[in-house]
């Protein structure tokens, strides 16, 4: 987009949300960026110019808007709704690949060389996947900074930085402003009345484009909580989260114009990979305004959309339990999948401890399940084969579900596996694959919305008419979702 100067102006101009994330604006006059919405007076036009990425802004020589931070923007949506090189490799850094492998380990699970990669990236962003993590890093820095106590130098090797000089360099670079006077600056707005952060808790803001609908999105997350490693308290979605150096709980709370997120880690590396995995479970990156004008051309739909619009697709932080469990949801109630879940997370899980909360266990890893005796599972037979192979599979990487995962590969991967049918593959898809068009036409509570509704209720047909949904049919089974009075639809009491 940010290649259509007409239209990014009027987006400036207009100081227009929605466009947050899908491009920046860089002053020549004064070598700033910012976001579309920035609340300053916008600059002439003759003075504006665009960039795809801050990572762009940045290597170009521009520093960010103190005012509007566009730093901490929504991310652009199209790396989440599409599956070609760029947008694999996009989600990759955002959750961290590159500073715990490199550029070598990103090409390397994308199946490209190096250059090809740094070719592609620039082509498509204005700058390179090392500056693209190097954004990243600052942005993670400047959370630190802010938001907790810990010393300049933890912080810098916290958000990746090699040395403390190179932090130090590039938060000035970034921000005009050094660590100590971003920490001075936080300090004081936060001054006054208000309740301070547990200690080693770091609490921030996820943005969002509006609007975002929080029934579906966190009444889906509530009413399938695991016991154990999730549970909905004092108004907050919590869970576990097994990350790279450690782990952490983090509960999520959705605001009018955030979602307030209060992340207690192990290890202050996983930062940056919590807060990504977050905002992909909570889908925070599309952009609803499309999706629903799309999904409005379709008159029976319509009236779905207008009623409640802005749902989000809820997804997962960890692709390899989501799997698990689907199939251990396969055929039975919300509450007999997490009885299920819960056994083997008694079984298998590690445990941790949680002050806040009543946060028990981390979910079993494909490893600890891979050993465990098909016998001990109260499932029917076939069902425990299913189980047991696809944590053989998990376990072994003859099957990989990831942010990266080439989503027509990975189906047709899963499709081979024993009592894998199009419900189960087409869930993982949805949920642990982040494929906006996933689709579920056998599912039991589509059908039944859709005879309400005068679609065609068989899968054959509903599928048919589910062509002109495309490229959004997930969120087309959100909203047929929300016609039935199920938990998942609402925001616990």
């Amino acid at each position: 987009m940010h290649t259509d100067t007409e239209r990014c102006v009027r987006a400036v101009q207009s100081k227009d949300a929605r466009f947050d994330g899908w491009f920046f604006t860089a002053v020549l006059t004064t070598r700033i960026y910012c976001r579309p919405s920035c609340p300053v007076v916008p600059p002439k036009p003759e003075n504006m110019t665009f960039y795809p990425s801050a990572a762009a802004c940045q290597q170009a020589g521009f520093r960010a808007c103190k005012r509007c931070r566009p730093d901490t923007s929504p991310g652009s949506p199209q790396w989440n709704a599409r599956a070609d090189a760029v947008a694999r490799a996009m989600r990759l850094i955002r959750d961290g690949l590159v500073d715990r492998e490199g550029v070598p380990g990103l090409a390397t699970r994308l199946g490209y060389s190096t250059r090809q990669i740094e070719r592609q990236l620039r082509a498509e962003l204005g700058a390179g996947p090392l500056a693209l993590a190097r954004a990243q890093r600052a942005q993670t820095a400047r959370v630190l900074i802010e938001t907790t106590a810990l010393p300049m130098a933890e912080i810098a090797f916290a958000a990746g930085f090699s040395s403390i000089r190179t932090f130090n360099d590039t938060v000035r670079e970034v921000f005009a402003l050094a660590p100590g006077e971003l920490r001075a600056r936080a300090a004081k707005r936060s001054a006054g009345p208000g309740q301070s952060p547990a200690p080693g808790v770091i609490a921030l803001r996820l943005p969002f484009r509006r609007p975002l609908n929080p029934g579906n999105l966190f009444g889906h997350l509530a009413a399938t909580a695991v016991p154990g490693v999730e549970e909905w308290r004092d108004g907050a979605y919590r869970r576990t989260l097994r990350l790279p150096y450690g782990h952490g709980v983090v509960a999520l709370s959705p605001r009018p114009d955030h979602v307030a997120c209060r992340l207690s880690l192990t290890d202050a590396r996983d930062l940056t990979i919590a807060i990504s995995r977050c905002r992909w479970m909570l889908d925070l990156d599309a952009d609803p305004v499309a999706v629903d004008d799309h999904l409005r051309t379709d008159p029976l739909l319509r009236p779905l959309v207008e009623r409640a619009p802005g749902r989000r697709v809820p997804r997962t932080v960890d692709a390899d339990e989501f799997a698990v469990r689907a199939v251990l949801g396969q055929q039975v109630s919300t509450a007999a999948a997490r009885t299920h879940a819960a056994r083997l997370v008694t079984a298998h899980g590690e445990r941790i401890e949680d002050p806040e909360g009543g946060l028990t266990h981390l979910f079993p890893t494909s490893r600890a399940l891979a050993g465990l005796d098909p016998e001990a599972l109260a499932l029917p037979r076939t069902r425990r084969t299913t189980l047991t192979t696809l944590v053989g599979a998990l376990a072994d990487g003859s099957l990989r579900l990831g942010v990266d995962s080439d989503w027509d590969a990975t189906r047709a991967r899963l499709a081979e596996l024993p009592g894998f049918g199009p419900w189960t593959v087409e869930v993982i898809a949805m949920r642990a694959l982040g494929d906006p068009d996933a689709f579920l036409p056998t599912d039991l509570g589509m059908r039944r919305a859709a005879a309400g509704l005068g679609l065609p209720a068989t899968p054959a047909a509903l599928t048919a008419h589910a062509a002109g949904w495309r490229p959004w049919r997930a969120y087309a089974v959100q909203y047929l979702w929300a016609t039935d009075d199920h938990p998942i639809n609402h925001l616990p009491d």
